[in-house]
């Protein structure tokens, strides 16, 4: 390739790239290193089951996602807003009577949270709503869990919803992330649905790389170094271009640049059950605010989206934190016992289809500290990926977008 755009990394980043470019008449290539599209976010085809790699939604109010998906091709599937809190043995409801008026009494009357939090959530929501994206995103930041403090939230409220709800959506339990990032989550979660396409988050990179021309993705292509206007593949090719945007996680991005810089991940391992019948009968995710077991959340997706599995069958994911050390088959006992305590004997029938460990689930954001030095002083050089705006499928459509508008405003 002698001209156009070379583009490294097939994720949602690259692809959102590539179309914006191709949008303006700009040729492209994308070269990735695996067999397929998408970087985190694939779903794979286990015996009828659609196993996504790792638990992820798609999340409605996201502004890329509105303004570049076809959200009426991917068949979502919605949970129900709210959640069920694991706390003393039980399950607990949290409603959210804003999006469902005829939960308010049950919302009024569950134990997760006291009055008076449950009316700093609805001026939380109420302060959000007039906020925009950017300005959520550009405000001064401390932690998630300072910030919520500030509000004047109680312990027993962090410790039973937001810790394990937004720990699992950050990937990490200390709520060490950027307010920003929490500030900004909230509001997307309060104004939107959580949804899982019909075929997986998988059909996501998958209808955007269907709407590029024919050839435009090269696949099981990995790059072993970028410089300015060229890329060096590990087979010994070398492409020129008129740009190349790295459109990759960000310790990657800083390898090829030959950068030295902080691996700020976050980690996560998703176990996979199948089961004949369902242990919760409700679109919605379970919290663990018990404290014991691996398992920080769990769902069953095959009863939001059936097309999850089998006819007559369902699918059940957990969540661990990080990546555990122990076994697999250790890890599986681990889960096994605290789904057990919660759901029974019904627990020894369920199949285990596959466990995923996921190193670098999500980049970190914490206060201050960002995963990347800032885009190189190298021309025709540009850096795209969720690590550049905010760790979420919007921040990773953004930064292609953004990085595409960048190339287009360098070209003669």
């Amino acid at each position: 390739m002698k001209s156009g755009v070379l583009i490294v990394g097939a994720g949602m980043a690259g692809l959102c790239c590539a179309l914006r470019l191709r949008e303006f008449g700009v040729d492209c290539l994308i070269l990735e290193a695996s067999d397929g599209v998408g970087g985190r976010v694939r779903t794979d085809l286990v015996n009828g089951f659609r196993l996504d790699r790792g638990f992820q939604v798609l999340q409605s109010a996201y502004p890329e996602v509105r303004s570049q998906l076809r959200l009426g091709d991917l068949g979502l599937q919605c949970f129900e807003p709210g959640a069920l809190v694991r706390r003393g043995g039980a399950f607990h409801p949290v409603a959210d009577p804003w999006r469902r008026p005829t939960e308010l009494l049950r919302a009024a009357f569950s134990p997760v949270g006291s009055p008076l939090d449950k009316l700093r959530l609805a001026r939380l929501r109420g302060e959000l709503a007039g906020r925009s994206v950017e300005q959520l995103l550009s405000e001064p930041e401390t932690s998630t869990l300072e910030a919520l403090h500030r509000a004047g939230f109680s312990e027993a409220i962090i410790h039973d919803f937001f810790r394990p709800f937004f720990g699992g959506v950050f990937l990490e339990a200390d709520l060490s992330t950027s307010s920003r990032m929490f500030r900004f989550l909230f509001k997307m979660f309060s104004e939107g649905e959580a949804c899982l396409p019909a075929e997986g988050m998988g059909a996501i990179p998958e209808q955007l790389a269907r709407r590029l021309p024919a050839g435009t993705i090269r696949l099981n292509t990995p790059v072993r170094a970028v410089r300015p206007n060229e890329v060096s593949l590990t087979d010994g090719e070398t492409l020129s271009a008129d740009a190349v945007i790295i459109a990759t996680e960000a310790p990657a991005a800083s390898r090829l640049l030959g950068l030295a810089g902080p691996d700020l991940k976050r980690e996560a391992t998703c176990l996979y059950f199948a089961a004949a019948r369902a242990p919760i009968e409700e679109p919605v995710l379970v919290l663990n605010a018990e404290g014991d077991g691996p398992v920080n959340n769990v769902c069953v997706p095959s009863v939001i989206a059936p097309s999850y599995a089998p006819a007559g069958r369902h699918l059940i994911s957990t969540t661990v934190l990080g990546c555990s050390a122990r076994a697999e088959d250790g890890l599986e006992a681990a889960v096994r016992r605290q789904m057990s305590a919660w759901f029974g004997s019904q627990v020894e029938e369920w199949r285990h289809l596959a466990t995923y460990r996921i190193r670098h689930a999500l980049p970190a954001f914490e206060p201050g500290v960002a995963p990347i030095a800032p885009n190189p002083s190298l021309p025709g050089i540009f850096l795209a990926g969720d690590y550049r705006e905010s760790a979420s499928l919007n921040g990773a459509m953004r930064s292609g977008r953004l990085a595409a508008d960048a190339v287009l405003a360098n070209r003669p």
